[in-house]
């Protein structure tokens, strides 16, 4: 049979081999995801929750599984994507194939300047402030210490992502000891019967419509996304999952769902064991640590040390992963000739890409130094939900381009589950750039800046790479011709 230059294309996206070695299995990949996901946020994003849904408890639950929901439809799509084209780089992959390289250079530029590297500064930030809530640490110290872990996990993932995963896979156990503990108990031990009811406070919310009952639950569903953001990352180091066609999208599934429900447990568990007056009283006053005050009520003074604990692994767990998996972008863009020559080399022996991670560890040790990090991180939030719009599409679009590609695993529904998430994330982006238009719109300087650089400093590259590609596929396709 004649295999055309883009069939053989096609069967490269769609091979296993690669360089970089595949140590990660399917409890890994679920340490990854959830790792990343389950943060220092548990104690606190509840309380979003149940403040934008009428301080309803059984409204906030269900707020909670829908967001859990919305994250799953997302993931599954990443999930066809991923096992179709098992490649390092994740989305910057999928949007290179979809749309071309300029727009995937505009998003894998916007996440190295700020997107992912200000995820890992912001986590190192938190880290040394969880550590605080125990012991007192002065400015000076939580700069020093939040630098500090930048550079250890930097150094420990160079040495093989092997290694980088078994840390991982220890402190996601260790993190969800306390709070399966915190679950168990307040379920259990818990004095309280939460009034589990759709309907909203009416002391807070009066007598709402339904239409408004409806864009309650929709701006609840936003905070809850901030809870599970992280979802994405597992696709990124596809090249170095075992069995990647079975196990990224299991991973994917068991890791959303398994997050879902200790989200919801978690929050039914602050329910059972606060009193409602207390927590519209703590709200009122603008503390929003629920989980804070349950463990208290639960554990007695040992819950101010259970608490702050498993903020300190939870961080910690979420920073290895961050530092694990991102470098792998910048590998696949300068594997694409899109990026610094470097990041694209490998470590003789572990088969790190080691620049790349030094490089990300640069970059976010400079962020750390800046003083309005988080101002800075918000500017790529319109643009990191406009990327992943596109991912989703890409669906859509890659269906069509590479019609007879393996798809080991297919969207449920299609193409009604795609069209639906797309739907749902504009839905977000406009509600987004209606509550920030500002920083949304400067934001967007940053993926342009991003096309400028291609354009002035990349391109030339990135055409050698395709001129070599196209080359060696002609001649593939010649030899297999000639065989035939």
């Amino acid at each position: 049979m004649n295999q055309t230059p883009n069939t053989n294309k096609a069967q490269a996206l769609a091979s296993e081999k690669t360089e970089l070695k595949r140590e990660v299995g399917l409890f890994g990949g679920v340490s990854v995801l959830g790792g990343i996901m389950i943060g220092s946020g548990i104690f606190y994003l509840g309380s979003i929750v149940l403040q934008r849904s009428g301080m309803s408890m059984g409204l906030a639950l269900l707020v909670w599984a829908l967001g859990g929901l919305v994250v799953l439809f997302s993931g599954i799509c990443y999930a066809e994507l991923g096992a179709m084209m098992p490649k390092a780089g994740g989305g910057y992959v999928y949007l290179r194939e979809a749309y071309g390289e300029r727009v995937a250079f505009m998003s894998g530029f916007s996440n190295f300047i700020l997107g992912s590297s200000g995820s890992i500064a912001a986590l190192a930030v938190a880290f040394p402030e969880a550590i605080a809530s125990l012991v007192p640490l002065s400015p000076l110290a939580c700069k020093a210490i939040a630098i500090g872990m930048i550079v250890l996990l930097s150094a420990i993932n160079l040495f093989g992502i092997k290694l980088g995963s078994r840390i991982q896979n220890f402190f996601m156990v260790l993190k969800l000891l306390p709070i399966v503990l915190i679950i168990v108990c307040g379920i259990f031990m818990g004095q309280q019967t939460p009034n589990l009811s759709l309907v909203p406070d009416p002391a807070i919310a009066g007598t709402p419509s339904l239409f408004k009952i409806c864009g309650m639950v929709a701006f609840g569903v936003v905070a809850t996304l901030w809870a599970y953001e992280g979802w994405t990352n597992l696709n990124v180091i596809s090249e170095e999952i075992k069995n990647p066609k079975r196990n990224l999208p299991l991973a994917i599934i068991l890791s959303i769902v398994g997050v879902m429900l200790i989200y919801v447990l978690f929050n039914f568990a602050i329910y059972r064991t606060l009193p409602y007056e207390t927590i519209t009283a703590m709200l009122a006053g603008g503390d929003l640590f629920l989980g804070t005050a349950a463990a208290n009520t639960l554990f007695g003074s040992a819950g101010k040390i259970i608490v702050g604990s498993t903020m300190i692994v939870a961080i910690f767990s979420a920073l290895n992963g961050c530092v694990m998996v991102f470098p792998r972008t910048y590998y696949a863009m300068a594997r694409d000739g899109a990026f610094f020559k470097s990041a694209a080399k490998l470590h003789p022996k572990y088969k790190t890409p080691v620049f790349a991670i030094v490089l990300s560890g640069v970059v976010s040790i400079v962020l750390v130094c800046m003083q309005n990090l988080s101002q800075l991180t918000s500017l790529v939030a319109f643009c990191g939900m406009f990327f992943n719009t596109m991912t989703f599409y890409a669906v859509i679009r890659l269906r069509k381009k590479y019609p007879d590609l393996e798809r080991p695993y297919k969207v449920w529904g299609y193409p009604v589950m795609v069209v639906l998430v797309i739907l749902i994330t504009i839905g977000l982006l406009i509600n987004t750039l209606v509550e920030s238009p500002v920083t949304s719109i400067i934001g967007l300087s940053v993926p342009a800046v991003g096309l400028l650089l291609y354009e002035l400093v990349f391109k030339k590259s990135r055409e050698a790479v395709l001129a070599a590609q196209r080359a060696e596929a002609e001649a593939q396709a010649t030899d297999n011709k000639e065989e035939a």
